[in-house]
């Protein structure tokens, strides 16, 4: 089968168009015929070796850890899903990825694909989707008519966020530059700070909840926005716990785990017309370097898809 892979950490020269074996099916895994798979930062990250002392991983490696396709072949021991079935996963990011005609998934981190989205467009769910759902309900626990901050609200997890806060009935407040505010209303923001002319601390009232997507100054002053149980959880690095205790407030970081459960309420709100995606742009699996290069600017509006079968 075609996959990229690197068989050593670098820049985008590392990145190998080339023929890899068929992947193994265990007996609690399926395997899935991709039909597409999503560039997030955490995959050049990979690439790149910073994660490495995080998350050790073995030579030749497949990268990409966001997957939608048919399910081609089951183990022994998966009763709840069938050959032929359309899924999504986030797989676990220890185990080889998605860039590939192929994955072995294991089948507790499989859910039924929201069956009014593409290939394409359910591909770009799971790692962003799950990013947001966790941060806002497992972690954060917001609650409806909480107010929450949710910051990049035109990036991936922030796009997420943004329609899963109003689906709970939360106040929703989303940072971006001027020129997506029209994206993130459409989202479901009731408020909007252009993080380039205003400082957010300055034109907002108290939050019960923060987002952090972005880390650094943002974070810190984030804090300050914090009502007394206020919660702030961050993606990009745990926050100063004497300062969130200084105001009464808790948090911490947060890395995404695979989970079939929220995918599948995460479909249940697509399928309902509550949340849309938002694609920023499709490459073939072969122009994999270019979707990197992309990705690595940071100003995609949206999730970046790399199409192996096309929809």
């Amino acid at each position: 089968m075609k996959a990229i892979r690197i068989h050593s950490y670098g820049d985008l020269d590392a990145l190998n168009y080339e023929e890899a074996p068929m992947p193994e099916t265990g007996a609690t895994d399926v395997r899935i015929r991709v039909h597409a798979a999503a560039v997030n930062p955490v995959d050049w990250k990979i690439r790149a070796g910073y994660l490495a002392s995080m998350v050790p991983h073995q030579m030749p490696l497949t990268l990409g850890w966001d997957v939608s396709g048919v399910v081609e072949q089951i183990g022994s021991e998966v009763s709840h899903l069938a050959v032929g079935d359309a899924v999504y996963s986030r797989p676990d990011i220890t185990r080889n990825g998605s860039y590939a005609e192929y994955v072995v998934v294991r089948a507790s981190e499989v859910a039924t694909k929201p069956a009014t989205l593409t290939h394409n467009q359910a591909a770009a769910v799971p790692l962003a989707g799950l990013t947001a759902w966790q941060a806002l309900f497992d972690h954060a626990q917001l609650k409806a008519g909480e107010r929450v901050l949710i910051h990049a609200g035109a990036g991936g997890v922030g796009s997420f966020a943004i329609q899963f806060a109003k689906s709970a009935g939360a106040h929703v407040i989303a940072t971006a530059s001027a020129g997506n505010e029209a994206l993130v209303r459409g989202l479901g923001a009731d408020e909007f700070v252009d993080y380039r002319s205003q400082r957010f601390e300055d034109v907002l009232s108290k939050v019960d909840v923060v987002l952090d997507t972005i880390g650094g100054d943002t974070q810190e002053r984030s804090i300050q926005l914090l009502n007394a149980g206020g919660r702030l959880f961050s993606v990009v690095g745990p926050p100063n716990a004497d300062a969130l205790a200084a105001v009464g407030a808790s948090g911490g970081g947060l890395m995404v785990q695979p989970s079939s459960e929220n995918l599948t309420a995460i479909a249940q709100l697509i399928d309902a017309g509550k949340v849309k995606v938002l694609i920023d742009s499709v490459f073939p699996l072969s122009e994999t370097r270019a979707a990197h290069e992309k990705s690595q600017t940071g100003r995609a509006k949206g999730k970046i898809v790399l199409e192996v079968v096309p929809n």
